[in-house]
């Protein structure tokens, strides 16, 4: 049976976006239920898959400072191939498969323009891409995780 998500879950979800640290105490008062009940919910959508836990990193602080979203073309045939080789390469923080002309869309992330130059150069020794269209990030001004 699937989990069905409910208001008690959005909110519980919808806070822990703004501050995944948040004591469950807290969450409770928010939501005028007991900590339990934020406690066993939790664990459900931990346990389902609805919500996962993890540290998201500034790239900025990290020194990546660069940034490029780059759509990509494939050889008939040669899109599972392609992304396979993509998942390897540090730089690349996320792949969506697309419609139209791009099937691959990917974003990377780097520390400068130079870098930005050598993961094109690398893309292009990957077999199966036929074409990239690259789209350099000048500024960021909203990335967020609260889709609730």
């Amino acid at each position: 049976m699937e989990y069905q998500i409910d208001e008690l879950d959005r909110g519980i979800i919808r806070i822990l976006s703004k501050d995944g640290r948040i004591p469950f105490s807290e969450i409770a008062n928010q939501l005028n239920v007991t900590e339990k009940t934020i406690r066993l919910r939790y664990k459900n959508l931990v346990q389902n898959d609805i919500i996962e836990v993890v540290g998201v990193v500034n790239p900025i602080a990290l020194g990546l400072k660069a940034g490029a979203i780059i759509q990509i073309k494939t050889a008939q045939g040669r899109c599972e191939q392609v992304m396979e080789e993509l998942k390897t390469m540090k730089e690349v923080r996320f792949i969506t498969m697309t419609s139209g002309p791009y099937p691959l869309l990917i974003q990377i992330n780097v520390q400068s323009q130079e870098d930005i130059r050598e993961s094109i150069l690398q893309l292009d020794k990957i077999e199966g891409i036929v074409e990239i269209n690259t789209i350099i990030q000048l500024e960021n001004y909203k990335n967020t995780f609260e889709y609730i």
